[in-house]
């Protein structure tokens, strides 16, 4: 069986999602889009995975979508084959129920950097470089550059990428938010193994619940989220247990509350 181009391993109480493709500076095509979408269903349904690590494999984090893949595609299958499938994935990424940190130890350009605003913390080695050179070639960021980035690190700094095609080393970042903690080179993984080991040590429904929260406060996805807390509430009740046993028996259920 051909190896896999993003594959989900566990370590503990930690999970690694790593990109695969190092020959292409792990750039997203179709075939990456789905394995991706594929280790991030595994990490969602991992037991005892309380906080995702995002790696690039190389020297490259991600050098976002891979030009070669949507050129020649038409207008029609660009919109909904490319940029509604990439959304579903980035969503997928941000919606996880655990908290989740970029592990930046290469560059995150474009669709990487939309890949690394999807995780909740970002950490970058000195050498990197962040941008949305998008525009260079003549399209725009499609992969939620400009919204949920402008969401999460302000819009005057999507902005100067954006539209004045900067692009900014890890410690400009950080001062602009974009990234949480820079480290010198070779040093990203074991600093957010080391971040994230110390998140699961906290209540991992806590946890869960609080970045639902927060989801719901940023835009990102109150709907669901707000049904999620909800219903994670309800699950614990003896009014639930008591609904279900007297549909069970075709019975009228006695609640009480509780």
């Amino acid at each position: 069986m051909a190896e896999r181009l993003v594959t989900f391993e566990t370590d503990g109480p930690i999970g690694i999602v790593t990109l695969r493709r190092p020959e292409k500076f792990n750039a997203l095509d179709i075939p990456m889009l789905r394995a991706l979408e594929a280790a991030l269903d595994e990490a969602e349904a991992a037991d005892g995975v309380r906080v995702v690590l995002v790696c690039g494999e190389g020297k490259g984090f991600c050098a976002g979508g891979d030009v070669e893949a949507w050129a020649e595609m038409s207008a029609a299958d660009f919109q909904v084959q490319w940029v509604r499938y990439g959304h579903r994935v980035f969503d997928r990424l941000a919606r996880l129920r655990q908290p989740t940190i970029a592990v930046l130890a290469g560059h995150a350009l474009g669709g990487g950097l939309e890949l690394a605003a999807a995780c909740d913390f970002r950490v970058a080695e000195t050498q990197v470089k962040l941008g949305f050179p998008e525009t260079s070639i003549g399209v725009v960021p499609g992969w939620s550059g400009t919204q949920r980035a402008v969401r999460r690190f302000g819009a005057q700094a999507v902005r100067r990428m954006a539209l004045g095609g900067e692009v900014f080393l890890a410690t400009e970042a950080l001062a602009l938010g974009i990234v949480d903690r820079v480290v010198e080179t070779g040093g990203a993984f074991a600093e957010a193994e080391a971040w994230a080991g110390n998140i699961a040590e906290r209540g991992p429904l806590a946890t869960e619940a609080a970045k639902l929260m927060i989801a719901i406060a940023e835009g990102e996805e109150s709907a669901a989220a707000t049904e999620a807390l909800a219903s994670g509430f309800i699950a614990l009740t003896s009014d639930l247990r008591a609904g279900v046993e007297a549909f069970k028996a075709k019975q009228k259920p006695a609640f009480s509350r509780s």
